[in-house]
């Protein structure tokens, strides 16, 4: 849908605003990357420190880029420049949008090498289920080093690790090239209720079979002698990462919002699932690895590894664990039509092709990219890129492109977006647009200000200069074990 008098689409509802939005905030970073980081950071000291980071730094950041996009009604760049102007600011804040668009793309690229692994653990399931029936448990006679070693099998196989990156690209660029009602809106409004089932269902099943009190007690006993400031470094960048922040998605999504959306109210509601979406992710997962006996810090290896081991001891495993990997596999998608989205809405705009045409060259570059990913697991496990550069000196193709983004692109982004709406744009142009009265305005502009600034710093020397940022942490952290 086009908003009347322009070409620029539309959701059609404030609900497909909500859920598309929630999807490209919902993806690896809650399924894969927060049960890891909350198991190798101690579990309920990790997730307090989280949930106080989502509302003070991810949520005023979140609105911030979305009431850009609802301004500016046009790709990230673009919208930038139309509120500076609108701000008699210069137009040069575009860079905003246009650094986000890169990282956009440079994530996507990657990312879909990762959902590839999803795919793969997909057709693992089916297969297995076959074999084993619905009732049994996964991987019958199997021993846990082979259920263990497929893993690194697949990243072994060069062949196929870029077959399934580019079937998982193809997937993300069929819908996106369909535009914002009939392929983005429809992943959201359809893929995401499907989710949530299939992810409630696994919750209570974890909860029933597997030992729930102790995930619980694991992810919610807030021991603040275990808060170091390792641990609150490491929820202030999940916080960050998991709502999609700095890749000018958000802005995008943004854009096609109506004038009547209280972006206030929605961006409360994105944060508020992403963050459930993460929480349960915890209790849906740490029941089953709890209850098979295997460590909760078994960090990134933990959903691709302990947990298929987990399900081999568990009624219905090859079932639960199909439904499962198809619940992951819908986040990663609607995260990367997101990812995709942006710079396609950027080139589309810039150069004034066909929505196709934008999907098709923006997809081709993000596979060559992510054949080169691909490659770096195995055929190209030696190339280091950016050896050049002594931050990246030891890192291959995938760990360059990923090592980039997070610790440079994305961190820059968000900390001049928090510059630009704090103290660039127009007040008056801002307070129309961001949906909220009073105090919670007030609250929110001192955090886009002062303190997200300062968290998102943080995160920037974290990644550059991790010692240095570690000293700093290790400082807050003793304040607040105070609190305990």
């Amino acid at each position: 849908m086009a908003a009347a008098g322009s070409g620029h689409e539309n959701w059609s509802s404030r609900s497909a605003f909500i859920l598309a939005a929630v999807g490209s905030a919902v993806g690896l970073g809650n399924m894969w990357r927060f049960p890891a980081e909350a198991g190798e950071n101690g579990g309920g000291a990790f997730v307090l420190f989280y949930i106080f980071c989502v509302l003070l730094i991810g949520l005023p950041v979140l609105l911030s880029e979305v009431l850009i996009g609802r301004h500016g009604q046009a790709s990230a760049p673009d919208s930038v420049r139309k509120v500076a102007r609108d701000s008699n600011a210069s137009g040069g804040w575009s860079i905003i949008g246009s650094l986000g668009v890169f990282a956009a793309f440079l994530i996507l690229s990657f990312y879909c090498v990762v959902g590839g692994w999803v795919l793969y653990y997909v057709g693992v399931f089916v297969s297995d289920l076959f074999q084993t029936g619905l009732t049994g448990g996964a991987f019958d006679g199997r021993a846990a080093e082979d259920i263990e070693g497929l893993l690194p099998g697949l990243f072994g196989n060069g062949g196929l690790m870029v077959g399934l990156n580019l079937g998982f690209l193809a997937v993300t660029m069929f819908f996106v090239a369909r535009g914002v009602s009939s392929g983005i809106e429809w992943v959201a409004v359809y893929l995401m209720p499907i989710f949530f089932l299939l992810f409630l269902g696994i919750t209570i099943y974890g909860a029933f079979t597997g030992n729930f009190s102790e995930a619980v007690s694991y992810l919610f006993t807030f021991d603040f002698s275990k808060l170091t400031g390792e641990v609150m470094l490491a929820a202030v960048g999940q916080a960050f990462f998991s709502l999609s922040l700095g890749v000018a998605g958000m802005i995008t999504y943004g854009s096609y919002a109506n004038r009547d959306t209280n972006l206030g109210q929605t961006s409360g509601i994105i944060a508020g699932a992403d963050t459930g979406v993460a929480l349960l992710a915890g209790l849906a997962i740490f029941p089953i690895v709890f209850a098979a006996g295997l460590s909760a810090s078994a960090g990134p290896g933990l959903m691709f590894q302990s947990l298929p081991i987990a399900f081999q001891a568990m009624p219905f495993g090859s079932l639960i664990g199909l439904a499962f990997f198809v619940m992951v596999f819908f986040a990663a998608l609607t995260s990367s039509v997101s990812l995709l989205e942006a710079p396609v809405a950027f080139l589309k705009d810039k150069v004034r092709i066909s929505r196709a045409m934008a999907t098709i060259l923006v997809g081709a570059g993000a596979a060559l990219l992510g054949v080169l990913a691909s490659l770096s697991f195995n055929d190209m496990a030696e190339f280091y890129p950016l050896s050049f550069i002594p931050l990246f000196a030891e890192a291959n193709f995938f760990d360059a492109l990923d090592g980039v983004t997070a610790k440079l692109f994305m961190p820059i982004g968000a900390i001049l977006t928090c510059i630009f709406v704090g103290w660039i744009a127009d007040a008056r142009l801002i307070d129309d647009e961001n949906g909220l009265d009073g105090a919670l305005h007030q609250t929110w502009r001192a955090l886009v200000r002062y303190v997200c600034p300062i968290a998102l710093f943080l995160i920037l020397l974290a990644g550059i200069f991790p010692e240095t940022a570690a000293i700093v942490m290790e400082g807050i952290a003793a304040r607040f074990s105070r609190f305990g």
